[in-house]
């Protein structure tokens, strides 16, 4: 990244997402108007793949294919009301 600017906003921003006061999907369209407008960060040929790697540290949720986050939710196990009362029943 060559902006400073860029770097300074950044830094800020996403301290505010760590406080919860600013969304990531915010932040990263706040740094998608920055680049657009920027002469610096238009001529920063490096800029886009560090943007998006950022994007996927910021925004790690979206990355991921709705299916596989589908899959990971069948992992925790349901457990029955009934397997409780069971338990307390078998003793008598």
């Amino acid at each position: 990244m060559q902006c400073n600017q860029l770097i300074r906003l950044m830094k800020d921003w996403y301290l505010h997402v760590k406080e919860e006061t600013m969304a990531p999907a915010r932040m990263m369209q706040f740094t998608d108007k920055h680049i657009s407008t920027c002469e610096v960060c238009r001529q920063d040929p490096d800029l886009l793949l560090e943007i998006e790697k950022i994007r996927e540290i910021v925004l790690p949720e979206s990355k991921i294919p709705k299916t596989k986050r589908n899959d990971d939710d069948k992992l925790t196990p349901e457990i029955s009301p009934n397997d409780d009362k069971r338990d307390d029943t078998d003793d008598n």
